[in-house]
């Protein structure tokens, strides 16, 4: 899912790709709620049609944006 400057997911607005890898895009996007800019990683379809990855834990990340 390619996703452009300016796309708006929730209260997230997406201002930038930042890089891509095997598990997805990474995107620079402003949370309008908390009012700070955030990563985002999208992550291909195949992982949607399959169930036992979507229920694989994911590490949760949480770190101070380079950008503010």
């Amino acid at each position: 899912m390619a996703l452009s400057p300016g796309t708006r997911l929730g209260h997230y607005d997406v201002t930038a790709l930042i890089g891509e890898d095997g598990m997805g895009e990474v995107y620079q996007a402003r949370d309008t709620t908390l009012d700070r800019d955030v990563a985002l990683k999208v992550l291909p379809e195949a992982f949607t049609a399959d169930s036992d990855r979507l229920q694989s834990p994911f590490p949760r990340r949480s770190w101070r944006s380079r950008w503010s």
